[in-house]
């Protein structure tokens, strides 16, 4: 039952599959606009979840919720900040992931000098600890590439999500054609 109700809605894995295509193309194709557009549809999310936010938290059963109502009123002004200056929005975020990625490395590394006596070949997490740190560093120091160099990281995996969706696609075609052997 599932697998014939599935065949039958394989377009919606290929609608699924053009638009991932579509998304990934334009992330290499006219990168500043795709994180543009990213950014901006980021910023109406965080506008309009902290509206619903402040709604739920002053019409909690038992009275308000201030810690909702809280959350909702800095979601709206990140969602306005955010429409007002969208390139510091990329920044910022391209900064976060630097400065995790930093503690990071450092962690893996302080794990691995740490472990060293019962662990061997520690010197590959020590390398993943090294390269983390260095890749945060670069993040932190040219955040405005790093912003690009993540944009194209997303716009790879939309690719290949958008490839495997097509391929779902006309594997769900087939398995509903007539004639076609149950999988």
């Amino acid at each position: 039952m599932i697998q014939m109700l599935a065949s039958r809605n394989w377009w919606v894995f290929l609608l699924r599959g053009v638009i991932a295509l579509l998304f990934g193309l334009l992330a290499f194709l006219v990168p500043t606009i795709t994180l543009a557009s990213l950014i901006l549809v980021f910023a109406a999310y965080a506008f309009v979840e902290g509206i619903f936010a402040v709604g739920a938290g002053l019409g909690a059963p038992g009275g308000t919720r201030w810690w909702i109502v809280i959350g909702g009123i800095l979601a709206i002004l990140i969602g306005i900040l955010t429409f007002l200056n969208p390139g510091a929005t990329a920044l910022v975020l391209v900064i976060y992931i630097g400065a995790l990625w930093i503690v990071r490395g450092i962690a893996e590394v302080v794990t691995a000098i740490t472990l060293r006596k019962m662990i061997e070949g520690e010197w590959l997490y020590i390398l993943i600890g090294v390269v983390s740190v260095l890749v945060g560093l670069y993040l932190i120091v040219f955040p405005g590439d790093g912003a690009i160099a993540l944009l194209w990281l997303i716009g790879f995996y939309a690719i290949f999500a958008g490839i495997m969706y097509l391929a779902m696609a006309f594997r769900l075609r087939s398995i509903g054609s007539p004639g076609a052997s149950p999988a």
